[in-house]
């Protein structure tokens, strides 16, 4: 009887876990965040990630290694001569940045590549 009773109760749990998934898609699921890394600007897109990730370490006043992030005229060279690019993105051969920290998400990567790409302008 026991046992009986246990299998009944198997089965009815199996149904429901079965079906609690049944109208669920991908989608609804893991909704898409969109990442528009077309239209990245210095002073409204990239300003804010280096304020975010790398300026408590990277600022005109604690210049760690000597690399400055929080002004224009200190990143451009750095965006231009390509550190910015690998140590954001974790290049072999380069201190992945931020320190200690994962790498940054793929839609902040996106835009400072395109902004990289694109000459690194001063808008």
């Amino acid at each position: 009887m026991k046992t009986d009773a246990f299998l009944s109760l198997m089965i009815i749990g199996m149904i429901l876990i079965m079906s609690g998934c049944t109208n669920d898609n991908e989608e609804d699921l893991y909704p898409e965040v969109r990442c528009d890394s077309t239209n990245t600007t210095y002073t409204l897109t990239i300003a804010p990630i280096m304020t975010t990730y790398c300026n408590s370490c990277h600022s005109t006043a604690t210049a760690s290694g000597g690399v400055i992030t929080d002004n224009y005229q200190s990143l451009k060279p750095i965006a231009q001569g390509g550190l910015l690019w690998n140590v954001v993105n974790h290049n072999p051969g380069y201190r992945p940045m931020p320190d200690g920290a994962p790498k940054l998400g793929t839609c902040e990567l996106a835009k400072i590549k395109n902004w990289v790409n694109r000459g690194a302008p001063e808008n």
